[in-house]
């Protein structure tokens, strides 16, 4: 099994401890380095500098917005990526969500799996420097009655095949991404409930004539390393992610499109979930993170000792994870670089390295 880093976000304040980050994970042996977006940074401008900062670990969107970028432009820069790090880029795909296709790129949220699939189809072609046509529900290519002609990249990646991955949620979008993907980023992910996730995926594999051999299953976990495995030092460092659980939970998308609310509900948290989503939507977001169940945090998260997360990565793995994308909490640069080396010994203890 292999570690990730996710470094979110750019631009919150802590831009260099994110660098420090990634160069430790790099210096560590880390697989990849992950970057987000959504309505304020980008993720390729962010993940062009990782890489030029950067030696061995891949980088990778997690994720690119599809109502973002034409999929012709999505595949320039993924091609761009690629060469400039040498070979080390991963794409990563996400429809996004209602609020933020609509409001912030003016593009209607409907049929996001129509779309995606779509979106795939037209970058494996261009990726692959065919002249890329395509007569579909969201794109023509070229446009027909113009003088625009069919074009193919003319850049060459550094790889013939750069992995692509999707983040998906829902049951037939987890299907679809083990149909047309190489990879899956997921998020509030139970090692035992993997079967709400990889069942469906399984089953898109199985639809493509393919096994999950070879298929990148690719959790983002939270971490943090707490002083002792004691319940209030373990408490306190579940603590650490209280806030971004109920973020996701409660205040992700509006009360009838949240679809991270979802998941918790599809774990068995039907109850806290609507509580932690009605408290935060009112504006009381301590009192909807203090609603958050402190098994939803331990379960979807790696907290404790060096030995109680090597246990956990051995659940990981025995649940079919093949990386562990970490995104590790505290305050400090100190705390975060802690959780690295933690991790890797982690993995090591547990036999896994």
């Amino acid at each position: 099994m292999r570690l990730g880093i996710n470094l979110g976000y750019w631009g919150l304040g802590n831009d260099a401890d994110n660098i420090a980050v990634a160069q430790e994970a790099d210096r560590l042996g880390y697989s990849v380095c992950w970057a987000a977006e959504a309505y304020g940074s980008d993720a390729a401008t962010v993940l062009a500098y990782v890489a030029a900062k950067t030696e061995r670990i891949d980088v990778g969107s997690a994720i690119f917005q599809i109502p973002a970028r034409t999929p012709t432009m999505t595949a320039m820069t993924a091609a761009t990526l690629d060469t400039l790090s040498g070979g080390r880029f991963r794409l990563g795909l996400g429809v996004s969500g209602p609020q933020v296709s609509e409001g912030w790129y003016g593009v209607k949220f409907d049929k996001p799996l129509a779309r995606t699939r779509e979106y795939v189809e037209i970058i494996r072609k261009a990726m692959a420097r065919e002249r890329v046509t395509h007569d579909g529900a969201n794109w023509t290519l070229p446009l027909p009655g113009g003088p625009g002609k069919a074009l193919k990249l003319t850049i060459h990646p550094v790889r013939e095949h750069i992995p692509l991955y999707i983040a998906a949620i829902g049951p037939k979008n987890l299907e679809l991404t083990g149909e047309i993907a190489d990879g899956w980023l997921g998020i509030f992910f139970a090692p035992e409930q993997a079967e709400l996730s990889l069942a469906s995926v399984r089953a898109g594999r199985e639809k493509a004539g393919l096994t999950l051999d070879g298929f990148d299953v690719a959790p983002n976990v939270p971490i943090a390393v707490a002083a002792s495995d004691g319940e209030a030092d373990l408490a306190a460092a579940a603590d650490i992610f209280r806030h971004y659980t109920a973020l996701y939970v409660g205040g992700m998308g509006s009360k009838e499109q949240n679809f991270y609310n979802r998941i918790a509900c599809r774990m068995g948290y039907e109850a806290a979930a609507e509580e932690v989503q009605k408290l935060y939507l009112s504006g009381d977001k301590a009192a909807a993170a203090a609603a958050v169940p402190q098994q939803l945090i331990d379960s979807t998260t790696l907290v404790g000792t060096r030995d109680r997360i090597a246990d956990r990565l051995q659940a990981y793995a025995a649940a079919g994870v093949t990386t562990v994308n970490l995104s590790p909490g505290g305050f400090t640069l100190d705390e975060r670089i802690l959780a690295l080396r933690t991790a890797v010994e982690a993995l090591d203890q547990a036999g896994l390295a």
